[in-house]
């Protein structure tokens, strides 16, 4: 396995900081807001309680029943209690979901751009990384990329949508025919749902936990409470998979984290239970970045050999660098590391996400930050509005 390209980066920004640099760091997807203080209150609450002991492995009857009352309440869907299963973040919830199901020579599907974790995950079951272009949809995965990908040795694909690092967003009627394809063959679909609540208009949420039972058996939807409430140190997420599936992540569990912190699972509980607090803490998170996002993408254009698209979801600007690429610098590796040099800028390199020639921008930062960040960037590569006049 390949350590993290992006905690690798962060951990690059750490280690500058603590010399003394003055580091601009737009590396890590990290939302810069504290955890609402309503969620922090709930979990001194939790600790009073004396929730302080071993739960179920799959989490308490409590925090499944606010999961399933949130998810109906909020998108409708029907998701039974022994369908969920709590982990140690929504990395640990795909991990447990890859490790259930893959076998040594399963093929994996993994569209490209992809979050640096996916192939990992298939490189630790001993199964094979498969991965789908789509340069030609605009970095947005079809149902005929799909089906064109599928072969008699496809166990798995996996899906992100909100997307890192490209900020795309599957629209809800192509999502159902991508799942529809892949139950035909006898595919599982992994959908990585941590960015769900953070998608701007006129993108749509949609999470594959409303869709039909026959569907949905095919289907293990990772949730995270990382983002959504600005809680990534917390490591708190969950999954929603057929019965037996679930079972399955729950007995490896067992094995290894055991089960995620007692009075975490009762701050997230309760949270999911206070919906209007909830979605109002997500709202005000949503309008912000979408304020930055609003800035940035049109500046970051300005930027000579610059090109980015407006993204849909998440908290990434993925900028298209190729044309940078061919004159002092060879890669997009080497721009990324030109701009810490030179600029002590702090951005992870595109290769990483299997997408040589791009650049991907956190905008999880303040304004301030970003405004000195394409400043030094214009300085460094020139600005086009400079180049016409």
């Amino acid at each position: 396995m390949k350590g993290s390209a992006t905690l690798i980066a962060a951990q690059v920004a750490s280690e500058m900081k603590a010399q003394g640099h003055d580091i601009i760091d737009l590396s890590v997807g990290e939302p810069d807001f504290d955890t609402p203080e309503f969620v922090k209150e709930l979990a001194r609450e939790g600790i009073a309680k004396g929730l302080t002991k071993y739960t179920p492995s799959s989490g308490t009857k409590g925090f499944h029943d606010s999961v399933a009352g949130f998810f109906e309440k909020r998108f409708g869907a029907d998701v039974q209690y022994n369908e969920i299963a709590a982990s140690c973040g929504g990395k640990q919830g795909l991990f447990n979901a890859a490790c259930t199901l893959l076998n040594a020579g399963d093929d994996v599907l993994i569209p490209k751009p992809y979050w640096v974790t996916f192939p990992e995950l298939a490189t630790f079951c001993q199964a094979k990384s498969v991965f789908i272009e789509t340069k030609e949809t605009d970095f947005v995965l079809t149902a005929d990329q799909v089906r064109a990908s599928i072969t008699n040795k496809t166990k798995l694909l996996i899906i992100n949508s909100p997307n890192n690092p490209t900020g795309r967003v599957i629209p809800p009627d192509e999502m159902r025919k991508i799942v529809e394809t892949c139950a035909e063959r006898g595919v599982y679909v992994l959908t990585d749902e941590c960015y769900l609540f953070f998608a701007y208009p006129p993108a749509e949420v949609f999470t594959s936990a409303t869709l039909p039972t026959e569907l949905r058996a095919f289907v293990c939807v990772g949730g995270s409470f990382s983002k959504t409430f600005a809680m990534t140190g917390w490591r708190i997420g969950f999954t929603i998979a057929n019965q037996i599936w679930t079972n399955a992540m729950v007995k490896l569990q067992s094995h290894s984290a055991t089960h995620p912190t007692s009075f975490v699972q009762y701050a997230c509980a309760k949270a999911f239970e206070r919906y209007d607090e909830t979605m109002a803490a997500v709202t005000s998170m949503t309008a912000e970045y979408e304020r930055r996002k609003n800035w940035l993408i049109p500046a970051l254009n300005e930027i000579d050999g610059f090109k980015c698209a407006v993204p849909e979801g998440a908290f990434y600007a993925f900028v298209d660098v190729r044309n940078v690429v061919g004159g002092e610098y060879n890669s997009s590796a080497e721009i990324a590391d030109a701009l810490l040099r030179k600029r002590h800028i702090v951005v992870t390199d595109g290769t990483g996400f299997g997408a040589d020639g791009y650049i991907r921008i956190s905008y999880a930062t303040s304004m301030e930050t970003l405004q000195k960040a394409v400043e030094q960037m214009k300085e460094m590569f020139g600005s086009k509005a400079a180049v016409t006049a």
